[in-house]
This record gives C-alpha cells, structure tokens and sequence, in this order.
C-alpha cells in the first residue's frame, strides 16, 4: 500500500493533544511498518530528528499560506495517487482522489456549542461531516466519540474503529523545583489544561471553595495550570483565596507537577480523550474525573467518578483523597495498571489494521 500521511499538525509551534497524538502516532506507525511506503506531507519543514529514520518512509515539505489541506494538499494528492490518504485531525480535504481515512478526536462543537468561537464552530461541524461522509474508515479516540458521530452524523458504526491513542508517562524531574519554579505549597490540587468553559473551571473552583471551609486547618492550594482559553471569565477565580494560575505549564515541568499533586482534579464537562488523566496515573497521582463523556473509559476503577454539574459531589471527592491515605494508595497502585493499557504501538497498529482493511475493500 502507498499511504499518504498529513503531517501538517506536527510542526506546530505549541504542541497541544491533536499535535502530540500526529506526532507520537506517525512515529509508532514508522517504527511498526515493514510493508507499506510512507509519504509524509508537511505544509513546514519539521526538525530533522522528528521521526525515526526508515527506507519505508519519505517525508515532502509543500509549503503554502492558506487552505493548505484543501489546496495544496489535495492537488498532491491528485498528482501522487496513493492508495489511502490518513489525515490524524478531522479534516480532509474538500476535493480529492482516492480512498482516505481520518481520526475524530472529539465532538466538543458539538455537545458545549456555546463554548466555542462561533466561526470555529461553523468550521468544525463542516469538515467534520464532510470527513465523517467522505471518509472510508474513521478512527475515533474513545467509544463516547464513536456514539457521538452515530449521534450527530449518522455515520454507520462498521465505518468506525475505535483506536485509543497511547499515553507516555510525562519525564518527572524534581518536584521540589517544579513547586519552586511555579510558587507552588506543598500540598496542591491540580487541574491541567486550557482554562475554558468546557474544562468546568467555575465549578472547580466553588468545589474548592467548599473542601477550604470543610478543612480549615489543610492549607493545600487549587493549581489551575493552562493557558487562558476563549471565553475564559476572571470571575471563576476572583477573590479565591488558595487559587493559583500559573499559566500554561512547559512539557519538562509536567510530569513533576503532576507527581507532586495531591489529586488530579478533571471533572471537564466533555472529553474526546483526557490525556492529563492518564498522564496523572502514570505518575501515581490520584485522578477525580467526570462520570460522562470518554473519562470513565480511561480511568476505569482507578480513580474516583463524579457528575461534573454538581459541586459537592467534587468537594467529597477532594475531601476523601484528601482525608484517606489508604484510598491515596489503592488508587496510585490501579492507576499504574489502568495507564499501562494506553501505549502508542497498539495505536499504531490498530491503526495499520484499519487503514489495511479500508484499502483492501477498494472498489
């Protein structure tokens, strides 16, 4: 098989989940692949030690300024011909040859319309359908997500595969020097990631309002790390005292903020997949997360689940981790186990199996 590879997203200058899942996910892919050439498109030239070297794969940089996925890149792809054009990020392009596959992250647009940008919204449900109809094979992060596109689209379940991406523990360095670095207590709740309405920071916030008033004498902080996203609103966190934003967090500093946190605190109103929660069991930190979207498929029996609307079900979740060294522990050693399931090889090669499978019914 000839497989086109849109590697567009990894060379972006802030790697956030869409980016990291390309990157690690093209890397497992180079490193699994013995059968099939590889072309990688880039729309900017990637550092030379991006992926592993392979006489299976080439790499072409086409550089262009706008509408690269549908201009520049489709007319590469009606010039090469591949037998399956894979795109990791929701949009292919508008017009072109041949047979594709795409990976749906989430349907965020979707579920919290209100908490996107009314023209990335318009933008999202667009391609997304258009990907979701055009598309032979759709891998999809989590279950949730699969239901989603059923849901919204009416994509038939036979043309999704659900491909959980892998999860590397984050490098822990000092956590001493990461609480310094950030002028961090020593004890902390932590929340990872954009400070946006879908990450139900408001409510985060009130639910450690509440644990503070129920523990007076427990001086552990609230740490909202992440840059402020869109229609983030100061008075989530106006006049809460412990609360502590220390913007968005270096990839070498989060592994050891993690581990230095008391719990992960992620009841996100919806998640196509939560990568802090896995990270944070990686690192044996225990997980509060909410009992919707695809955070119960990854957390499994190693953390603690709660209805992210309600305040005090969140507050009771901080004060038994808080509380309870022996339930600390219960959930460290199952998060070890729960996290070991997510590894970028089996990604990788459900993955090939999908794109394998679509190309074979060709015609």
């Amino acid at each position: 098989m000839r497989l086109a590879i849109d590697a567009s997203r990894c060379t972006a200058a802030r790697v956030t989940g869409t980016e990291r899942y390309a990157i690690e996910l093209i890397r497992a892919i180079i490193r699994l692949n013995t059968r099939h050439q590889l072309t990688l498109y880039f729309r900017d030239a990637p550092p030379p030690d991006l992926f592993p070297a392979s006489q299976w794969a080439q790499q072409r940089v086409i550089p262009f300024r706008r509408a690269w996925t549908h201009l520049r890149l489709a007319a590469e792809i009606w010039r090469d011909r591949p037998d399956m054009l894979f795109v990791p990020a929701h949009t292919l392009p508008l017009v072109f040859p041949g047979r594709a596959a795409v990976t749906v992250h989430d349907l965020g647009f979707r579920c919290f319309p209100q908490a996107h940008p009314l023209k990335d919204r318009l933008y999202l449900d667009w391609t997304t359908r258009h990907s979701a109809r055009r598309a032979a094979i759709i891998l999809a992060d989590s279950r949730a997500t699969a239901a989603d596109l059923a849901r919204f689209y009416g994509t038939p379940p036979d043309k999704i595969r659900v491909v959980y991406p892998g999860v590397d523990k984050p490098p822990v360095g000092s956590v001493e020097q990461t609480r310094a670095r950030y002028s961090l207590p020593p004890r902390y709740f932590l929340f990872i990631g954009t400070l946006q309405p879908r990450k139900n920071i408001a409510r985060i916030v009130q639910a450690y309002r509440l644990w503070r008033k129920n523990h007076p004498d427990d001086p552990a902080g609230l740490v909202l790390a992440g840059a402020r996203g869109w229609l983030f609103d100061p008075a989530w966190v106006d006049g809460a005292e412990g609360v502590i934003l220390p913007g968005y967090v270096d990839d070498a500093d989060r592994g050891a903020l993690l581990a230095g946190a008391l719990a992960l605190v992620f009841p996100t109103l919806y998640e196509g997949f939560g990568f802090p929660v896995v990270e944070a069991m990686h690192c044996g930190t225990p997980v509060i997360a909410s009992s919707t979207s695809s955070l119960p498929e990854l957390v499994g029996e190693a953390g603690l689940l709660v209805n992210p609307l309600d305040v005090t079900a969140i507050t009771g979740a901080m004060g038994r981790l808080s509380d309870d060294d022996a339930l600390r522990d219960s959930l460290r050693e199952r998060g070890y186990y729960q996290a070991a399931r997510f590894t970028w090889d089996d990604a990788a090669r459900l993955a090939l199996d999908a794109l394998e499978e679509a190309a074979q019914t060709a015609g």
